[in-house]
């Protein structure tokens, strides 16, 4: 006997389910219900079409209706509200155009996604052009705000990865564009001394940035901030997160988590016997930390509906969580993170190392650089998290640091990874390659490193950089004596002393290091050099000691 096989909400998960369920099974009836007119589009993609990078509307929609019925049999109710669950009697009830109708169901795969999180801040309702994205409609009603002549200026609320898209295909739409973020710092699955180079390049776009802030009343086109400054926003873009779509379940008995999200086990079964759930509606695990997590992205939704269909067809699967794994594109500039932060760790038990390197060969014309944050536990040596900043190769170091975490590997192991290489692509030591040889080195104990957040004021600086270079910065109160030099003016140090080394990047400090341990002196590098510190004292993240 068939059976019949509803699911609550199309896109990434459900679609994926869905497609993958029919490829197994050539005869159970397949219901999707989707609220919305798209049933399979792409949500990733709304920020460029606003900007008309993505010009052709169509080109949004990734499978159409009429193709997913004909060649998949499929029974697609779009425009179809699911509003209660009846799990005694496996029935859903669905509303369209105010007709409410019963389906029933033999196994119910939720995949409602999650909404925007909207904030109801003071004179909210009285602004105009107030907007969230999800969808094509959002975006469609985005699009229509910009092209009006008398819109001028836009608010983003929310420094997160789709907040800064929007803030970027807003400017490049001829937008006065601001972001105001409640934070220290923008991207929060980023550590601040990494994520600051998002403040940079925003600023270096004519986007303004307020951190530590917040909007708490908009008075006609202005928005008044919490530190009193007052800003033009004839355009606001919520954008502070989202939460589960799953009023709907309110009386099924369904068991809900954080944010009310639905809580599944590692086949994705909820609380209720053949209902099952997945994409940005559930409580996953974070991969690296086993913790309950909400990691709303269509990577982890598409392969939690493959999943699934293989599990109801007799296939095991197993739900390992997920990494997070996330890269933006911010004008010139790329932005990518895996695994855990520093934030997120203990503080006690992990290394961390910066990085530069370039993108390729540096003999290699438009060789550009890649700052690079590998974070590892210091007693197992596993890879917990890694972030990156650069112009060109930055998704690939994260994606193959991606795939070291979820294969187990020590961060020793990255010294022997067999990358390819040619001048236009790579180096033949790649900065893959040189996390694994820095991490080496401290574990040898040939290097001592210690973090920007962990300078003093009453340390002993000692920059080894040629003297014209410190005419772009310098650390206050730092001796000078490039490395080319050390070794012939060893006696102007005090051996009684700690020693904090430190070049642009950690290179030549590291030579440096190691000649003064060699002869009698205590010293340490600092991690990511002037590079790394340099950027913050810009910023205002730290003073210059």
């Amino acid at each position: 006997m068939n059976k019949n096989i509803v699911i609550v909400g199309g896109v990434a998960g459900g679609m994926s389910f869905a497609t993958r369920y029919r490829r197994l099974n050539q005869n159970d009836n397949i219901t999707v219900i989707e609220k919305g007119e798209h049933v399979s589009f792409a949500n990733c993609g709304l920020p460029y079409f606003i900007s008309d990078e993505i010009s052709d509307r169509n080109d949004l929609l990734v499978a159409k209706k009429a193709m997913l019925e004909d060649r998949f049999k499929l029974n697609i109710l779009n425009n179809h509200e699911a509003i209660s669950i009846d799990s005694t009697a496996k029935t859903i009830k669905v509303v369209n155009k105010g007709q409410v109708k019963e389906l029933a169901y033999d196994e119910l795969i939720l995949s409602p996604g999650a909404s925007p999180i909207f904030i109801p801040v003071v004179g909210i309702n009285k602004h105009p052009n107030v907007y969230t994205l999800r969808n094509i409609p959002d975006a469609d009603q985005i699009k229509a705000a910009v092209a009006n002549k008398e819109i001028k200026s836009a608010l983003v609320i929310g420094g997160g990865f789709i907040g800064l898209e929007m803030a970027e295909s807003l400017s490049k739409a001829g937008l006065d564009v601001a972001v105001v973020e409640l934070a220290d710092h923008l991207l929060a699955q980023m550590d601040i001394e990494m994520a600051i180079m998002a403040h940079t390049e925003l600023k270096a776009n004519n986007i303004k940035v307020f951190t530590n802030n917040s909007v708490k009343e908009f008075v006609n086109n202005k928005a008044i901030l919490s530190d009193n400054q007052v800003i033009d926003a004839d355009m606001v873009i919520m954008s502070v997160g989202v939460k589960a779509e799953t009023g709907f379940l309110k009386d099924s008995n369904i068991e809900l988590g954080m944010r009310d999200a639905i809580i599944v086990d590692s086949n994705y079964q909820t609380s209720v016997n053949n209902i099952h759930a997945i994409g940005d509606a559930i409580i996953t695990k974070h991969e690296v930390s086993q913790a309950d997590a909400l990691i709303a992205l269509a990577g982890p939704a598409n392969r939690q509906g493959r999943h699934l269909a293989d599990i109801l067809n007799g296939i095991k699967r197993t739900n390992k969580g997920s990494l997070g794994t996330s890269v933006l594109r911010l004008f010139n500039k790329t932005f990518a993170t895996t695994g855990l932060n520093e934030k997120a760790l203990d503080q006690d038990s992990i290394e961390v190392m910066h990085l530069y390197a370039n993108n390729h060969a540096g003999y290699f014309p438009n060789a550009k650089a890649i700052d690079l944050k590998v974070i590892y536990d210091k007693y197992s040596h596993k890879i917990l998290g890694a972030q990156a900043v650069g112009y060109e190769g930055v998704d690939k170091r994260i994606d193959v640091l991606a795939t070291a975490i979820s294969a187990g590997m020590r961060i020793f192991d990255l010294q022997d990874l067999d990358l390819a290489y040619a001048p236009p692509f790579g180096s033949a030591k790649d900065i893959i390659n040189m996390a694994g040889y820095y991490a080496d080195n401290i574990n040898l104990g040939l290097t001592d490193t210690i973090q920007w957040h962990q300078l003093e004021k009453d340390a002993l600086i000692l920059d080894v950089r040629n003297s014209d270079e410190r005419t772009n910065g310098f650390i206050k109160d730092s001796i000078n004596i490039p490395l080319d030099q050390l070794r012939d003016n060893l006696d102007k140090l005090d051996k009684d002393k700690e020693i904090v080394v430190h070049c642009q990047s950690g290179i030549r400090s590291y030579n440096a290091e190691r000649i003064l341990k060699v002869s009698g002196y205590q010293v340490k590098n600092l991690d990511g050099g002037y590079n790394l510190y340099g950027q913050l004292i810009k910023e205002g993240v730290v003073e210059n000691v």
